[in-house]
């Protein structure tokens, strides 16, 4: 009888131990030397979007990244900031609304107390133009990928160093 305990035991325990997998991997030798690439991953390319890449496409999809996560940032910031109480002193239209009149959240988009669709037009309109105009290298200075500086703004503690 305890063998036959020790024998369910055993097997019930085999039920739990992990299941052996051959290794893949998704590191590319090409980008291996690139910021960013470090042990244990190395290059880490899940999708394989890099696969017959060159380095022009490898420093495109590194730029939009790099933009997108400082979008997410500010998002991030903005959606903090409006929770906490603070808005934008005086009026958002014509008719004297002020900033504080309209909802935090999605609910400022699509709720019942939301930014009229004129409102919301320009707040588009406004983030197309950043994004056609301003938020690009129009001067060829930048020192990295994702520099926007165009020559502007030079504390001097910014500078890449290739260390």
């Amino acid at each position: 009888m305890k063998s036959v305990i020790f024998a369910a035991a055993v097997a019930s325990a085999a039920a739990f131990a992990p299941a052996q997998t051959g290794k893949a991997t998704t590191s590319l030798n090409a980008f291996e030397n690139e910021l960013g690439a470090q042990p244990p991953l190395g290059f880490y390319d899940p999708f394989g979007m890099l696969d017959d890449a060159d380095q022009e496409r490898f420093d495109r999809l590194r730029y939009v990244e790099i933009k997108h996560g400082r979008i997410s940032q500010l998002a991030f910031l903005g959606q903090i900031t409006t929770r906490a109480g603070y808005h934008l002193p005086g009026a958002i239209d014509g008719a004297g609304d002020s900033f504080a009149d309209f909802p935090n959240g999605f609910a400022a988009i699509g709720g019942p107390d939301s930014i009229p669709g004129a409102g919301t037009g320009q707040i588009l309109f406004f983030i197309g133009a950043l994004e056609l105009a301003v938020m690009k290298d129009v001067t060829g200075e930048n020192e990295f990928v994702g520099d926007f500086r165009n020559g502007y703004i030079d504390f001097g503690w910014d500078d890449f160093d290739e260390e």
